[in-house]
């Protein structure tokens, strides 16, 4: 069985990414900042809950302590707690508003991955989706027939950039480790008030498909649910 561990799982893609891994027959752990959505979440989905806040060392080291108690290791790891941030136009950007979006998208996903990779380790396969998106694409935000080509918002656009070049140093760096991007394209969800064309399924197609390659499958890739992104 696989054990699959997600942070941000308690609505919108991670909610969706574990319903249908579950459907896969993962063993699927859902992380989550706010205990009680986190639990609702879990429950109506038959997972285990852990609270997990990505910003917050203690919250992190804990729920990797959790895990290595009660499940001893994890296949896979899905960084896919993400923030928007601010909405303000470019000239009226703070730093404070930069740390923010950072924290979360692109640190968080340093401090949650440092402390879950030995459990990783564990597993004869382990693999690891980091949910970046195209919008962080410079191919995709050129590209005029795109839709992110239209949409100007500084921080997420920067942050998820980074994630998908962290994504390529880390596979580069841990060879025993698939480590992979995922965009989940233009979908409803919470971020983009649900006016996004695609379903939340479509979104998490290709968070799915790389949380359920075979030790043959891809590394250091950016994929959509289409096949692989530009960048």
């Amino acid at each position: 069985m696989t054990t699959t561990f997600i942070t941000g799982a308690n609505k919108s893609l991670g909610y969706e990414t574990a319903r249908r891994l579950i459907e896969a027959c993962h063993t699927v752990l859902v992380g989550a900042r706010d205990p009680e959505r986190g639990q609702a979440a879990a429950d109506v989905l038959g997972a285990r809950f852990i609270q997990i806040d990505v910003t917050d060392d203690a919250s992190v080291a804990a729920a990797a302590a959790d895990v290595a108690a009660r499940e001893g290791a994890i296949d896979v790891l899905i960084n896919n707690a993400g923030v928007f941030g601010t909405h303000n136009p470019a000239d009226r950007i703070t730093a404070a508003d930069a740390s923010a979006v950072f924290e979360v998208n692109v640190v968080g996903i340093v401090r949650v991955t440092h402390a879950f990779l030995p459990l990783l380790r564990k597993s004869a396969s382990p693999v690891i989706v980091n949910v970046s998106s195209g919008m962080g694409s410079f191919a995709a935000t050129h590209d005029a027939a795109r839709v992110e080509s239209r949409v100007i918002a500084p921080l997420y656009t920067a942050s998820k950039a980074a994630v998908t070049m962290l994504t390529t140093q880390y596979a580069k760096s841990w060879p025993d480790v698939k480590v992979n991007a995922a965009d989940p394209g233009y979908t409803a969800t919470d971020f983009n008030g649900h006016s996004g064309p695609q379903t939340v399924t479509e979104g998490t197609d290709a968070i799915v498909e790389l949380a359920t390659i075979g030790a043959d499958g891809p590394t250091g890739t950016f994929r959509d649910r289409h096949g692989a992104m530009a960048w």
